[in-house]
């Protein structure tokens, strides 16, 4: 498989699953007292893995389209979007004063106890910054080998317009 497709694969891997990682369940907390458990989908406790997963793509795309040194560098920041990502995926476990200023129900004035348990979530956002982790490294390691299409679009400077309608007369395309 050519790096360029790796790369492509891994980011869609990643936007994949920390997309879901922002539907489903992050944080579980039981109120007690007979009330239902309240839960906490990955968009409310936090923005950040789709928010990282869409710059990431938006990465990913740029880097087809610069030069080696500048696809060097979009992809360092794709290796630093996927530590965030694995960061927020460990770090972020919200405790229950804050899903308390979430919810109001959830509140120590209104219960006694609130039990947390965590999602799936979490794990999923784990996967996809590890994913886009190995993505950028995949794009920092290779970078000198992927193809410029901006080449092949770009004419020759010593070429004039009148040479390049003779080759239009001739049947040749200029542009190749």
């Amino acid at each position: 498989m050519r790096p360029q497709r790796l790369v492509d694969l891994l980011a869609l891997v990643a936007l994949v699953l920390l997309g879901l990682s922002a539907y489903l369940t992050w944080s579980i907390a039981d109120p007690g007292t007979g009330r239902l458990p309240v839960k906490f989908t990955g968009y409310d406790v936090t923005r950040a893995p789709v928010t990282l997963a869409l710059a990431s793509v938006v990465a990913v795309v740029v880097t087809k389209l610069a030069g080696t040194a500048l696809r060097r560098v979009i992809s360092g920041l794709i290796v630093f979007m996927g530590a965030a990502a694995v960061g927020v995926a460990l770090q972020v476990r919200p405790d229950v004063a804050e899903l308390g200023r979430l919810r109001p129900e959830l509140s120590q004035a209104v219960t006694g106890t609130v039990t947390l348990s965590t999602g799936p979530a979490p794990w999923l956002a784990l996967a996809g910054g590890v994913a886009l982790l190995a993505a950028g490294i995949v794009a920092v390691l290779t970078a000198h080998r992927w193809r410029r299409p901006t080449l092949r679009y770009e004419r020759d400077p010593a070429v004039t317009p009148a040479d390049q309608w003779k080759a239009i007369d001739a049947g040749e395309d200029p542009t190749v």
